[in-house]
């Protein structure tokens, strides 16, 4: 295996593994409040949860998705942010797992070409590379907004480590 092909293998893997991640403490997360909590906004200027996922799949389904396969992109981004309900927590999760694996898997199969090309995207011109960093770290800052507005409602810890010692120091 060539240096480039080994390179797209350890960025898509290791993007993958990020986005396992986000879905991992999103669900945990949603797994601690009340289905109307779920729809509740701190206040105007802010996202419920729901919105904030709709908002990911949407996110998720541009960027990962329709620019990676070439296919039309048919994003209606303000009702991400416009619904106020009608899905329950299962049906986002659900919705979320199905959007995150079809988004992997474009990551797994799109090819050196793609990733080095520079395409247009919600105005932004990025490459294939581009749009996973973009999928992986809009992602991760969205997830971090959910863990804080769920601990904000709870006021306990989410546990997404337990059981793991942080502690350790780095090897080689």
């Amino acid at each position: 295996m060539d240096d480039l092909n080994k390179f797209q293998s350890e960025f898509v893997k290791n993007s993958c593994y990020r986005m396992d991640e986000s879905f991992r403490m999103i669900r945990i997360s949603l797994e601690k409040i009340s289905e109307k909590q779920v729809w509740e906004k701190p206040n105007t200027s802010l996202n419920s949860i729901g919105n904030l996922v709709l908002h990911l799949c949407g996110n998720m389904t541009q960027y990962g998705i329709t620019s990676l396969k070439g296919t039309d992109d048919l994003r209606e981004r303000g009702i991400e942010f416009s619904t106020k309900g009608g899905l329950l927590k299962e049906e986002l999760i659900k919705k979320l797992e199905v959007t995150v694996n079809e988004v992997k898997t474009c990551f797994q199969n799109v090819s050196i070409e793609r990733l080095l090309v520079k395409k247009k995207v919600q105005g932004y011109n990025f490459s294939g590379i581009g749009n996973i960093i973009h999928v992986v770290e809009h992602f991760s800052y969205h997830t971090g907004q959910i863990a804080f507005w769920v601990k904000q409602i709870t006021n306990e810890q989410l546990g997404f480590y337990d059981g793991q010692d942080l502690n350790i120091k780095n090897e080689d």
